[in-house]
């Protein structure tokens, strides 16, 4: 397959306008299943949500929710079958939940499509939960600092709007999170009652995430408070009485940070997953654990689960007194649906693909979930709970991406340690001995990571449609093969992780229908630093592309928004140099004077994970050693391309330069550039 005809899109096109669903809630009676599903909106410019409902039998097509709107996002269900959700439309906005929140309230829609604002707060609502078995809502919004109350807050605000202030004091907490500014106000938990009342249940700390809970009768509430940089490697569990807003316990264990709290059917457990984040002497490990709520006793669930229960919340049975839990995690480059019985048994419930946002039926009997592959979109999926290694049924799910343009298959070789090593591999039409493939190697970003799942960014897709094959390898430090992966990758991102890259490259290019004389590597993130990273080690691929990639790893320590975690893995570099002399790309900068592998750079100037000084660093010395380098620039991008309109010309612009190089076509430099 070749260039698109000009009147026909090309794939990276269809991709970009294709529906996104991103996540799925189930009603209480179990009758109705509400997808959000992010769609471009009228100006191109970026993707907003909007609400549908999906027949759980699948038999009907999907609609959107009768009442709602653009801009309406995080679905939920009060108790009594009322759908809730966040949304900017009081003032005709439409919110989107990841820019300017400050109109975003909470509101209420009958099943006849009335809809009622029934919280809001000055500078926007971030995140709600509900009580399954009452009417009590808990969410998170901003408190400035001195100000005690939401009316004091509200006066703060204005005045800061009419002084035309924006800046920010910072005292003790970190200065970025997430790859957004903190502050200048504080996450709280707030609790909205029935009768209309607000309780502030306190802080969730300056870099707060909106990780709540509320108890089945809505009697406690918890949230998770954020680590400082007193106590980067540790957050505490805060359980509140609803009701007042008293704090009755705080969890916590050094080294450890707990996420996604819910409660049992019976409210007499609160489940937690927790991390212990990778250290310079330790792995990264995940687990759930069940806090028991009279005694504050902690029991791992998984203990002998050589897998993370990774990403997502864990999903307790519906059923009071019921032990058992439903959970994904990662495993041999899928993500499956598993089963936690109540005697610690766990059961793989599903065969292959990725799974997210699981819901089960009132009776326990049945579950939903978005489920996608590396060949396949998310899509609405049904299954019993109790049937182990199933294939779903796909119910009707917004959207139609079509034929894909070729083939997965998988590529399998040993490690030099000896440990066994697998990825995924595409094919575009039309591959043969007789006409092998150009391939691009794609390393995942992470580390901790998989490629498992439907992507939207660096999807697979749109290199085949242009004659690519691409090789999507895990290696060390991926996540989905045990605990030996992490520990083989530990401390060293640019040993085990690098060789096995290629090896399973070596691997791939001993198949008749790939052309080892046409390779070129491209990464984002880890991946972008890989792609550094093989810049000055070898010059076998044909071309170089990289995106948010670290390249000095001292500098980076000291700019990154994740300064404290990076730190414990490689240390202080002022007393503690091995690591950052071993894995540093730009140390050894003058090897790709000899290699003169051409790069393409990619970057977005708020990307606070992987600073842009990062992209300016390499790009000035592949400049200054005469490496032909261009340097795709986005200004208003943070660490991931976000708009529908910029990722349109990152696809353009990095097939462009692969084809130039690669394959020895004509440079075409994109339109709108």
């Amino acid at each position: 397959m070749d260039y698109a005809p000009s009147d026909v899109p090309a794939f990276h096109d269809r991709l970009i306008a294709e529906p996104r669903p991103t996540d799925l809630v189930l009603g209480p009676d179990g009758t109705r299943l509400i997808l959000s599903v992010e769609t471009i909106d009228d100006e191109g410019t970026r993707y907003v949500p909007t609400l549908w409902e999906v027949d759980p039998s699948g038999e009907r097509e999907p609609r959107l929710v009768d009442g709602s709107g653009q801009g309406e996002f995080a679905p939920a269900f009060a108790a009594d079958g009322t759908l809730l959700f966040l949304s900017g439309r009081e003032n005709g906005t439409s919110a989107d939940g990841k820019g300017d929140s400050r109109s975003v309230a909470l509101w209420a829609l009958t099943k006849h499509g009335k809809a009622e604002q029934i919280a809001q707060h000055p500078g926007g609502i971030r995140s709600f939960t509900v009580a399954r078995g009452s009417g009590t809502v808990a969410y998170t919004a901003g408190l400035l600092p001195g100000a005690a109350d939401v009316e004091t807050h509200a006066r703060l605000r204005q005045d800061r709007e009419n002084a035309k202030v924006n800046a920010v004091l910072y005292e003790a907490s970190p200065v970025r999170g997430g790859g957004v500014d903190l502050g200048p106000d504080e996450p709280h938990t707030f609790v909205l009652h029935t009768d209309g009342d607000v309780i502030d249940a306190g802080s969730q700390g300056l870099a707060g995430s909106g990780d709540m809970a509320l108890s089945p009768d809505g009697t406690l509430v918890v949230h998770t408070r954020a680590a400082t940089s007193r106590t980067p490697d540790t957050n505490t569990v805060v359980i509140a009485d609803a009701a007042t807003g008293a704090e009755l316990r705080t969890l916590s264990r050094p080294g450890h940070q707990y996420y996604c709290p819910v409660f049992t059917a019976d409210g007499s457990q609160l489940i937690c997953q927790r991390q212990r984040e990778e250290t310079y002497d330790t792995e990264w490990s995940v687990t759930f654990v069940a806090f028991d709520l009279a005694s504050g006793e902690e029991t791992d669930l998984l203990p002998e689960f050589d897998n993370w229960p990774w990403p997502g919340r864990p999903v307790p049975s519906p059923i009071p007194g019921g032990a058992t839990v439903f959970f994904t995690g990662d495993e041999q480059g899928h993500r499956p649906i598993f089963r936690r019985a109540a005697d610690g048994t766990v059961t793989r419930l599903t065969a292959y693909g990725a799974h997210s946002a699981l819901c089960v039926s009132p009776d326990g009997t049945t579950l939903y979930a978005l489920h996608c592959t590396v060949d396949g979109p998310p899509r609405v999926v049904r299954l019993d709970t109790a049937t182990a290694d199933q294939h779903p049924t796909p119910l009707k799910t917004p959207g139609n991406l079509g034929q894909l343009p070729g083939t997965l298959t998988e590529v399998h070789t040993e490690a030099d340690d000896g440990f066994p090593l697998r990825a995924w591999l595409t094919l575009p039409e039309g591959a043969s001995a007789e006409r092998p493939a150009p391939l691009v190697v794609v390393p995942h970003g992470g580390p901790q990571a998989s490629w498992n799942a439907w992507t939207w960014q660096w999807n697979p897709w749109a290199f085949a449609a242009r004659g690519y094959a691409v090789l999507l390898p895990d290696p060390a430090l991926s996540t989905g093969y045990g605990q030996r992966m992490q520990e083989r990758g530990r401390g060293q991102y640019a040993g085990q992780p690098y060789r096995d890259v290629l090896a399973l490259t070596d691997a791939a290019l001993a198949r008749e229908d790939l052309d080892a004389g046409r390779t070129g590597l491209a990464g984002w993130s880890y991946g972008g630093y890989l792609a550094n990273l093989t810049a000055t080690r070898t010059d076998r691929f044909k071309a170089l592309v990289t995106q948010a990639g670290m390249w000095n790893l001292e500098a980076f320590h000291y700019d990154t928004d994740m300064h404290a975690y990076f730190q414990k893995i490689f240390g202080d570099p002022r007393t503690r140099r091995e690591r950052y002399e071993a894995n540093s790309p730009h140390l050894d900068a003058a090897n790709m004077a000899r290699s003169a592998t051409p790069m393409l750079i990619v970057q977005g100037g708020k990307d606070y994970r992987v600073p842009v000084g990062q992209a300016l660093a390499l790009h000035n010395d592949l400049l200054q050693l005469g490496v032909p380098v261009r340097f795709l620039y986005f200004p208003d991008e943070s660490h991931a391309i976000q708009s529908p309109n910029h990722l349109r010309i990152m696809y353009e612009t990095v097939l462009n330069f692969l084809d130039h190089h690669v394959l020895g076509r004509e440079w075409k430099r994109p339109a709108l550039l």
